[in-house]
C-alpha cells in the first residue's frame, strides 16, 4: 500500500486516469449485472427487451455525468463543463451524438419498435433490434419481388429518424389497403362475374375486415383523420380491350402476397366452373381491313440493231 501511495504521489496524472478507468469498468459491470438479472427475472420478451435497453441508456447518462464531474472536480461547474464538452465534440462526433439522440427519441416517442415493419432512408424491412446507435433490420424487397425477405441484415444509424420520413406498416394500425385487378372479356356475364368476385372477397377477407374495424376506431380517436371504407369495394372500368374489375380491400401487412395468391386461385376456379359464361381477357390485335395494294411491273426490252 505504501508503494502504491508513493506511486500515486509521483504520478498524479496516471493515478487519476487509472481511477477513472476503474470507475468506468465498475459502472459497466453494474450495467451488465442488472441486464443479466432482468434477462432471468422478466418473462415477457417485450418487457425484457425494453428494460434492458432502458438500463443501457441510463448507464450512458451516468457515465457522462461521472466523466464530467470527475474531470472538472466540482459539481457546480457541471453546466459549464457540459457546454464546453458539447462545443468541443459537436463537429467530430456529430453523427454519433445524433445516433444516441435518435435512440432516445425512438425509445421515448415510440417511433418504431422491434417487430415493426418500416421503411426508412429508402430501406424497407422488419426491425429486429434497436440499440443506442443502430437500428437493425431484416431487409425486404430489392431483387426479391413482393414483401419477401432478401436475406440481408441492414444496420442503419438512428440519426436517420431526424433526416427524413419513416413509414411504419404496423404501428397503431397493422393493416394496409391493396388492390386486385381482373380483366374480363367483353360479352361475358358481368353480373355473374361481379357476384363471384364479391362473394370470394367477402369470404376471404371477413376476418381482416372485422379486426381492422376495431383498430381503426382507435386510430380515428387518436389522430385527426377521416373515417375510411374498410369493407371490400369493387369498381368497374371499360377500356379498349376489356372490362377492368378493380377490387380494393384491406389486409394484414404481412399477408399481402398470400392473399393475392388466394384471390387468383379461387377466382380462376370459379370462372372455370361457369363453362364459358365468363372469360378472362388478354391483349389482342384485330385487323379490320387490309388496304388494297396496286403493284405494276414494267419490263423494258432494248433491241440493238446490228
Amino acid at each position: 500500500m505504501e508503494q502504491l501511495k508513493q506511486w500515486a504521489a509521483d504520478n498524479p496524472t496516471l493515478y487519476s486516469v487509472a481511477k477513472y478507468v476503474l470507475l468506468v469498468v465498475f459502472v459497466f459491470m453494474i450495467i451488465q449485472f442488472v441486464r443479466r438479472l432482468l434477462r432471468k427475472q422478466v418473462i415477457d420478451a417485450t418487457a425484457r427487451y425494453k428494460s434492458q435497453k432502458g438500463i443501457e441508456i441510463i448507464g450512458y447518462v451516468i457515465l457522462i455525468f461521472l466523466t464530467v464531474s470527475y474531470f472538472t472536480g466540482n459539481i457546480r461547474d457541471f453546466t459549464l463543463a457540459i457546454g464546453l464538452f458539447s462545443a468541443g465534440i459537436a463537429i467530430t462526433l456529430q453523427e454519433l451524438i445524433l445516433s444516441i439522440a435518435g435512440s432516445l427519441y425512438i425509445f421515448v416517442v415510440k417511433v418504431y419498435k422491434p417487430g415493426d415493419r418500416i421503411e426508412i432512408n429508402g430501406i424497407k424491412g422488419d426491425v429486429i433490434d434497436v440499440d443506442s446507435i443502430y437500428t437493425t433490420m431484416m431487409e425486404i424487397g430489392e431483387w426479391v419481388t413482393s414483401d419477401n425477405y432478401s436475406g440481408r441484415i441492414v444496420k442503419l444509424s438512428n440519426s436517420f429518424v431526424f433526416k427524413g420520413p419513416i413509414y411504419n406498416y404496423s404501428s397503431d394500425f397493422p393493416f394496409i389497403w391493396d388492390e386486385f385487378n381482373l380483366p374480363i372479356k367483353y360479352g361475358s356475364d358481368i353480373e355473374l362475374a361481379k357476384s363471384i368476385v364479391v362473394e370470394i372477397a367477402s369470404k376471404m377477407l371477413s376476418e381482416y375486415t372485422a379486426n381492422s374495424k376495431s383498430q381503426w376506431k382507435a386510430v380515428v380517436s387518436k389522430y385527426y383523420i377521416e373515417d375510411a371504407q374498410l369493407d371490400p369495394t369493387l369498381a368497374i372500368t371499360l377500356n379498349d380491350n376489356w372490362i377492368q374489375f378493380n377490387l380494393r380491400y384491406i389486409v394484414d401487412y404481412k399477408k399481402r402476397r398470400s392473399v393475392k395468391h388466394m384471390f387468383n386461385e379461387e377466382i380462376h376456379k370459379a370462372i372455370e366452373k361457369t363453362q364459358g359464361e365468363i372469360n378472362l381477357a388478354s391483349t389482342t390485335l384485330e385487323l379490320i381491313k387490309i388496304p388494297e395494294l396496286s403493284v405494276e411491273l414494267k419490263n423494258k426490252h432494248t433491241h440493238a440493231n446490228l
